[in-house]
């Protein structure tokens, strides 16, 4: 992602006027590359350096800020070179041959092993080599789960995510006693917790680099698969199941799950901020079509509806589907007006239960005690409750609300028909 950001005009920053701020200061926290354009006749060039450092793997947010006086300036002749040097797409670096053969080794051997995907490996290429490497070794894949993009649903092999919470994180892991990375790190837990290690992999369990987060995984696997010899090795992959949706069902994370893994139409893009109601939604949808996953990946809050937006610019010809935990939507509520100036084909399904759930969930963790008074109001989004049929309207955006499971499928089914935006207000039960 390239910013670009405006400041103040380069005479006027010495009288510490009311919008003067230290930009750099404000975007460091959030960018791996910023720089400040000194010259009206650098602008060129820095325009094309922060782009190669978006764009230099495995991608980075890069900060270009510019004094306003500059886009009117003459510019002059550039001291060397020029700014219109020809911009050559990055490439990935190959993964090193000793890390290739030193996996290939580490499957023969017979011991327990993990591979641990992240970055562009969770894109077919990287599955359908990974599922081949799981089919003729018996290794057991798993799945970054902050990676931005990852293909799931029918039709794709489908790696064990590692659980959000570190105890089924380290159940799922246990016995390991070798983890291959590909584009990813080290498993860690998201918090530290009272008497938990933070490292989630067995503690005798030794980590091995196929390929560094800046290199090409993809590339690395298939080499793999080709020095174990299975490349005719059959995948296992999903298929599509036929859901039979529920009748009078209460209005679940799991009735949510079932009515979109029915209704969802294939290749859709799923921008996923569900937080506390994410795993049992998702376990449903493994009998989904193919869709593509665009699952929260920090600790931010928000990210869901920006994300949305942002797919349905990229893939106007493909359903966006927003599933947003209510808290969290409120944060970049704005995204909803957007959807509506642009016409963007999105169906924002807002999982109301009318609390920051998650927050909760992780106070208890901590050993804290009892939840007081105070705390609960923090937590609580009650008195009043938020009415997201009107707050989407007031933006612009179609909407209604679902009380029961019955009525969920029954919106859900026409919504996904229609072109977007739409919103549907599911009040969980």
């Amino acid at each position: 992602m390239v910013n670009i950001v405006g400041q103040h005009t380069t005479g006027h920053l010495r009288y510490d006027a009311p919008l003067t701020s230290d930009v750099e200061a404000f975007a460091r926290p959030v960018s791996g590359w910023i720089r400040t354009v000194q010259r009206a006749c650098d602008m060129g060039a820095d325009a094309l350096s922060v782009v190669r450092a978006a764009c230099t793997p495995p991608g980075q947010v890069a900060t270009l800020i510019v004094p306003a006086d500059f886009s009117w300036s003459e510019t002059g002749e550039p001291d060397t070179g020029g700014p219109a040097d020809a911009f050559e797409p990055w490439v990935r670096r190959d993964a090193q041959p000793d890390c290739i053969r030193a996996a290939a080794s580490i499957l023969r051997s017979g011991e327990p092993t993990g591979l641990l995907l992240g970055g562009a490996t969770m894109l077919a290429e990287g599955l359908h080599a990974a599922g081949k490497l799981a089919a003729g070794t018996g290794v057991r894949v798993f799945a970054d789960r902050n990676t931005a993009r990852m293909e799931r649903g029918a039709g794709r092999f489908a790696p064990q995510r590692v659980p959000y919470f570190p105890e089924p994180a380290e159940a799922a892991l246990a016995g390991l006693k070798h983890l291959i990375l590909v584009e990813s790190r080290p498993p860690v837990s998201f918090f530290g917790y009272p008497g938990r290690r933070s490292t989630l992999a067995p503690e005798d369990c030794a980590m091995h680099v196929l390929a560094a987060v800046d290199e090409n995984g993809v590339g690395a696997l298939q080499a793999l698969v080709e020095e174990c010899g299975i490349g005719s090795a059959l995948i296992a992959g999903h298929e599509t199941k036929r859901v039979n949706l529920p009748r009078g069902a209460a209005l679940t994370p799991e009735t949510i799950g079932l009515a979109l893994s029915a209704e969802m139409p294939e290749h859709a893009i799923v921008s996923d901020e569900m937080i506390s109601a994410a795993e049992p939604v998702l376990q449903r949808l493994a009998s989904a079509g193919p869709y593509t996953h665009l699952p929260v990946t920090g600790g931010s809050i928000g990210q869901g509806l920006p994300v949305a937006v942002g797919a349905a610019v990229a893939c106007p010809d493909r359903k966006v589907l927003a599933l947003q935990a209510d808290g969290s939507a409120m944060y970049t509520l704005q995204s909803l007006w957007t959807m509506a100036r642009e016409r963007l084909d999105v169906v924002v399904v807002i999982l109301a239960n009318r609390r920051y759930r998650i927050l909760e969930i992780e106070t208890r963790r901590t050993g804290a005690g009892e939840i007081g008074l105070r705390a609960n109001d923090m937590m609580d989004l009650s008195r009043p409750d938020l009415d997201w049929v009107k707050l989407s309207e007031g933006q612009g955006v179609p909407a209604c609300r679902a009380s029961s499971g019955d009525e969920f499928i029954a919106f859900f089914r026409d919504a996904v028909k229609q072109p977007g935006p739409r919103l549907i207000e599911a009040v969980l039960q």
